[in-house]
């Protein structure tokens, strides 16, 4: 077990998931520094204190043993503009999955690995081709761990500079075989980034589902290697949630992924709901066609808010929410906003600039210290070995018992009960 550095002596953490809306997942190779730089501008001032970006693992590394110079000099300009706002940094890594597709360079294709519900998208084609498990597959994991070498010797002693992500919801992408090449491949890309600079803090992208099935990387593996934990979870992606705005999951998941790895430290990585705007036509209309509902931005932002109280009341680290902003439509016909209707509208602010109301939500957050964690976990009635075994049914049922908890912090007066911060 690592000595993990400390994030206790952090604020509680508001961030926010970047892509620009005009290029969407094409940010990299259609890079504009002035039009990051209104973007960064414009979340420092909604009261955000930090940003998650992903490098687009084939704009990166368009071959196994090479590096993009031209991509790493864009990441440094990126922090240096993030440093410039106020920001702080987040970079993922091997992005790979992303909004219910698999951004995968061409030559990590050819294996056995798909998960037949998200497309694969290589050279901005749709391809019909599995992926190599980068698990078991020496050669993959050996060019992983290149570009995080080379990113984290990029960024290494950067003001803004404060996490990295191993990954982006990677189970989605492949599962490692078992525990132990989990854990092997995590202490490959850890060691990768350590050695390239010893102070950087590590976390990887573990979502709801990784809580709902054992995929073998889980909080408690990750907390072997990482500094922190992340979570993702929206409740309109849970059978087992109360609705589509069910503000009591994202705390749940949070409080359940630091007793699953063994109390280290959680930041909610990603939240938030796809909305539309009253009165919109083309808001209804798009309400009416996406799989996934779309929510009224005024109730949006009252989620939002109650979310961030859950969150902090409950002793995460922070929270980062899913996403900048709205894309432009012109990015519609591209994979995945040709088909993920719900993705094209998860903004904090519209395609023209406009702040939605969960900005002021945030807003209200802005500055808050942190809480320490809630030692009170009577509704756990189980050890973690026990809900491994049987984590499809564990979950929606720990869900149930902790609900009652959150119905009195819900109640008049209760600390849930206004959505705001505190102090």
């Amino acid at each position: 077990m690592k000595a993990h550095a400390a994030v206790d002596a952090d604020p509680f953490r508001l961030g926010i998931n970047y892509w620009p809306a005009r290029s969407a997942m094409r940010w990299w190779t259609s890079f504009d520094e002035d039009e990051t730089g209104e973007d960064f501008s414009r979340i420092a001032a909604g009261g955000f204190d930090s940003v998650r970006l992903f490098l687009v693992w084939e704009a990166f590394q368009p071959q196994p043993d090479r590096v993009d110079p031209e991509m790493l000099e864009r990441l440094v300009t990126v922090a240096d503009v993030a440093q410039r706002a106020g920001l702080r940094v987040m970079p993922t890594l091997f992005t790979g999955h992303m909004s219910g597709i698999d951004l995968i360079p061409g030559w990590a294709l050819g294996g056995t690995q798909r998960d037949p519900r998200f497309r694969v998208v290589s050279d901005g084609r749709v391809v019909d081709v599995g992926l190599r498990n980068w698990y078991v597959d020496d050669d993959v994991a050996r060019a992983q761990a290149l570009l995080a070498s080379r990113a984290a010797e990029a960024l290494a002693g950067h003001e803004a500079l404060w996490a990295w992500d191993l990954g982006n919801e990677n189970s989605n992408c492949c599962i490692p075989p078992d525990r132990q090449a989990a854990r092997a491949w995590l202490s490959h890309m850890t060691s990768a980034i350590r050695d390239a600079d010893a102070g950087a803090r590590l976390t990887i992208g573990i979502h709801m589902e990784d809580l709902e099935e054992d995929r073998r990387l889980g909080p408690r593996e990750a907390a072997e290697a990482c500094d922190f934990l992340t979570m993702h979870g929206y409740p309109t992606y849970a059978r087992w949630a109360r609705g589509d705005a069910d503000a009591a999951l994202v705390p749940f998941l949070a409080r359940v992924t630091r007793w699953l790895g063994g109390g280290l430290d959680v930041l909610f990585s990603e939240f938030g709901l796809p909305t539309y705007r009253r009165a919109d036509p083309a808001g209804e209309r798009a309400r009416s066609t996406s799989v996934s509902p779309l929510v009224e931005e005024t109730e949006a932002a009252r989620y939002v808010g109650r979310v961030l109280t859950g969150l902090r009341d409950g002793g995460a680290a922070g929270a980062m929410l899913w996403c900048y902003s709205d894309y432009d439509p012109r990015t519609f016909s591209r994979p995945p906003l040709d088909e993920a209707i719900h993705e094209r509208s998860f903004g904090a602010w519209r395609a023209d600039g406009s702040p939605k109301p969960a900005v002021e939500a945030v807003r209200s957050f802005a500055g808050a210290t942190r809480r320490p964690p809630d030692r009170d976990e009577s509704w756990i009635d189980i050890d973690a070995d026990e809900f491994w075994g049987r984590p499809g049914v564990e979950l929606p049922r720990l869900y149930e018992r902790y609900l009652t908890g959150w119905a009195e912090m819900d109640r008049p007066g209760g600390s849930g009960s206004d959505g705001g911060a505190g102090r």
